[in-house]
């Protein structure tokens, strides 16, 4: 889109999303675009994770600095397992706590762009309990990165009103599904050290990476 055209904005059910409005959303993603979207906790600013191109674009709208990594929605165990090395830990973890508020770093497969994992190799992977969120990853059939969508520095926005107040006219398509709840965001549990390191504590609480199968207990979150 050029930069004179208002983003277009479509309501949306939070609670059920129809098929015509995630396809519409996906379709966006397919042709590079960018959609904003509500989750759980703030709207997410997403884009094809695979596109490298569209990833970019991430980075430059918000002014993030290209050395911090993005974190990437998945569908599945399955899915997961395109872009990453999924361990037997990491399946134990994904199988207690998905869908919900826990993230987990793991090595990245070579198809993954760069621009995502920042050139660390390693790839931040969630399942979002959100019917938006996730059923735009299903519809899309790829993983999905979901930064707040906010310029660096400021407050994550809560509501559409909020994420165009910052990007009147940067974004394709702004899914309007009500304010969302705020709150804390995922925990952030790195598997591909040992014992695994707590990279953020989020609304998923682990009290000891080290001993992570008894450590992290599950909050109303991430139930």
């Amino acid at each position: 889109m050029t930069h004179a055209e208002r983003s277009r904005v479509i309501a949306v059910d939070p609670v059920a999303p129809t098929r015509a409005t995630l396809r519409a959303a996906a379709d966006t993603l397919r042709a590079g675009g960018m959609v904003a979207l509500p989750t759980e906790t703030f709207y997410g600013l997403a884009a094809a994770a695979l596109d490298a191109g569209s990833v970019r674009r991430i980075f430059e709208l918000k002014g993030r600095p290209e050395s911090k990594p993005l974190l990437v929605l998945v569908d599945s165990v399955a899915m997961a397992e395109t872009v990453a090395h999924v361990t037997a830990a990491a399946r134990d973890l994904m199988a207690r706590y998905w869908p919900g508020a826990l993230t987990l770093v793991l090595p990245a497969l070579a198809r993954v762009p760069a621009v995502v994992t920042a050139g660390t190799g390693t790839l931040g992977l969630r399942l979002s309990p959100h019917p938006i969120a996730r059923g735009l990853v299903e519809m899309l059939r790829e993983p999905v990165t979901a930064p707040s969508a906010n310029p660096s520095g400021l407050a994550p926005p809560t509501t559409a009103t909020g994420v165009l107040a910052y990007f009147p006219d940067g974004i394709e398509l702004v899914l309007d599904g009500g304010a969302t709840a705020g709150g804390e965001p995922s925990t952030v549990l790195d598997l591909t050290v040992e014992p695994p390191r707590i990279l953020r504590q989020g609304a998923v609480i682990v009290r000891d990476a080290g001993g992570f199968r008894a450590g992290i207990q599950p909050s109303r979150a991430s139930s």
